[in-house]
C-alpha cells in the first residue's frame, strides 16, 4: 500500500462516479482518483501497471466481472497479494449472505451507498483517514 497512492474506485453507475468525484475534490486529498466502469477493466489495469494504490473501492453489481469475482482474482494472485491493497466494498443494498461473502473473501470493509453527498464525505474521509494512519507490511523497508 502506497499512501500517496491513486485510490481505484470501480463503478459502473455514471452518477455514482460523479458523486465519488465531488467528494474526492472537495477532500483534497493527494491522491490521485482512478475511476473504471467495470471490473475486468480494473483487473487488467492492476495486473499491469507498476503503481502501487492505495485503496480499492468497489461496486458488487457490475458488468463483465462483478465485485466478488474481482476480488476473488486479486486476493488469489500471489503478484498483487504482496501489494496489500486495501479492498472496500460499496454497495446500494447489502444482505447477510453479501457481507458474509465479502469478509470471507478478506476484504477489509463493506459500506453501503450513502443517500447524500454528506453522508458519503464523511464516509470517504473516515476510510481514508484510516488507512492513511494504518500499517502495512511492505511500508517497510
Amino acid at each position: 500500500m502506497d499512501k500517496n497512492g491513486p485510490v481505484i474506485v470501480i463503478e459502473d453507475d455514471a452518477d455514482d462516479q460523479f458523486l465519488f468525484q465531488q467528494v474526492f475534490s472537495k477532500l483534497g486529498y493527494v491522491n490521485e482518483v482512478i475511476y473504471f466502469f467495470d471490473g475486468q477493466e480494473a483487473l487488467d489495469f492492476l495486473m499491469t501497471t507498476p503503481i502501487l494504490p492505495f485503496l480499492i473501492l468497489s461496486d458488487i453489481n457490475m458488468p463483465k466481472l462483478d465485485g466478488f469475482a474481482l476480488r476473488e482474482k486479486l486476493h488469489t494472485d500471489a503478484a498483487l497479494q504482496v501489494k496489500c491493497i486495501p479492498y472496500l466494498f460499496f454497495s446500494t443494498a447489502a444482505s447477510q449472505e453479501m457481507v458474509i461473502n465479502a469478509y470471507s473473501l478478506s476484504v477489509q470493509g463493506f459500506f453501503l451507498k450513502q443517500q447524500t453527498l454528506i453522508g458519503l464525505e464523511e464516509t470517504i474521509k473516515s476510510i481514508m483517514e484510516y488507512w492513511k494512519r494504518c500499517a502495512a507490511p511492505n511500508n517497510f523497508s
